[in-house]
């Protein structure tokens, strides 16, 4: 033990020294320090726009070590090869028509054609449209012609009647062969809508605070109740007189209950039973219509007003149900709680117009010539 400590006094003195617990000989220790440097925050040199998103590489056959055909469609070359991604993506990019023409046929009907070729549905068939029906015809000639590019025909927002009347079409196909699948699909849609219909959800009656009001003297004002009601009676009165005479139709929310009540059975029959009998294109119209404002009433209203099946209804004055009163009958609550605590930029007078925007594709696909 006592050469230890003449073997630590071997040891190189460096910067400092200190004794080792139990040794009464110094222990030198190197400290090794560095300059601490802060943070540079360089600035931003880059320029231009971000960089793209990347792409996923083609995958490949791990038999034959080749790259895998994606599904055959309308970009298969000459010889029935698929081009690659690439050479698709630019092809949408591109709008390989110049004119759009409506042409009328023999048997009366009309076609819209992009240069030579006509307009197609989803399922290759050509649309043909009613010869009674020239403003929808132009009306879809029109979405063609102001399109840049191929790509955007892939997009149901930006040709809302071309898809429309593809879906009447394919109505129309399915009558002719005895099908009726896509009636029944929308038959049980739009009864889902009527147990829980916009025009029928009332908010709870608030006494208390009417009776405040008053008491303190000031001028009492239509509360979202009363606006709800007004707008809903005037709907319901003129389908219980017109469209389904003698039909009662109660509301689904009046009370503070949070379920919603049922329609009477007679009630859901009878409605049931009239949607059953429209016509392709009065079906389609309803379904978008029910889907856009959350209420087949509203929808109903609106499409026995302007159809050319319901002529005999209309009467021969002005139309006093169009656009703007089925969307303000749609969205009550909304512009209540908008004008009282204002609006939220870029939502809600995005989804305003979007809801005219549908509610016109109704009007449009439905309406004849002699309107």
């Amino acid at each position: 033990m006592a050469s230890f400590p003449r073997a630590l006094q071997t040891l190189p003195r460096r910067l400092t020294s200190r004794p080792v617990h139990g040794l009464s000989s110094p222990i030198s220790r190197a400290f090794q320090t560095c300059t601490v440097k802060a943070a540079v925050a360089h600035p931003i040199t880059a320029h231009g726009p971000p960089p793209k998103a990347p792409e996923p590489a083609p995958e490949f056959d791990r038999v034959t070590g080749q790259a895998a055909k994606a599904e055959r469609g309308s970009t298969e070359t000459a010889n029935g090869t698929q081009p690659p991604p690439s050479q698709v993506s630019s092809l949408l990019k591109k709008r390989f028509w110049k004119d759009v023409h409506v042409v009328k046929n023999k048997d009366g009907n009309y076609t819209v054609l992009l240069d030579k070729r006509p307009v197609r549905t989803p399922g290759k068939e050509i649309i043909s449209i009613p010869s009674t029906k020239p403003f929808l015809a132009h009306t879809i000639a029109l979405e063609w012609d102001v399109m840049t590019s191929a790509q955007q025909a892939l997009k149901n927002h930006l040709i809302p009647l071309t898809s429309l009347t593809s879906r009447a079409a394919d109505i129309a196909l399915e009558d002719e062969h005895g099908q009726t699948t896509t009636r029944e699909q929308i038959l049980s849609t739009t009864m889902r809508y009527l147990e829980t219909d916009t025009l029928l959800c009332w908010v709870p009656a608030q006494e208390r605070y009417n009776a405040e009001a008053t008491a303190e003297g000031n001028e009492a004002q239509e509360s979202l109740r009363d606006i709800q009601m007004r707008v809903a009676k005037d709907v319901i009165g003129f389908l219980s007189t017109n469209v389904w005479p003698g039909i009662e139709i109660l509301p689904v929310l009046d009370t503070n209950s949070i379920l919603p009540t049922p329609q009477p059975q007679a009630t859901q029959e009878i409605i049931r039973q009239w949607v059953s009998n429209l016509s392709p294109y009065d079906l389609a119209a309803l379904e978008r219509g029910t889907l856009a404002a959350k209420s087949l009433l509203v929808a109903v209203r609106l499409v026995v007003e302007w159809s050319e099946s319901f002529r005999h209804l209309q009467g021969s004055g002005p139309k006093r149900f169009g656009i703007e009163e089925a969307a303000e009958a749609a969205s009550l609550e909304v512009r209540w709680q908008t004008d009282m605590w204002g609006e939220v930029e870029d939502t809600h007078d995005v989804n305003r117009e979007d809801l005219r925007r549908q509610l016109g594709s109704v009007v449009v696909l439905v309406t004849g010539e002699k309107q």
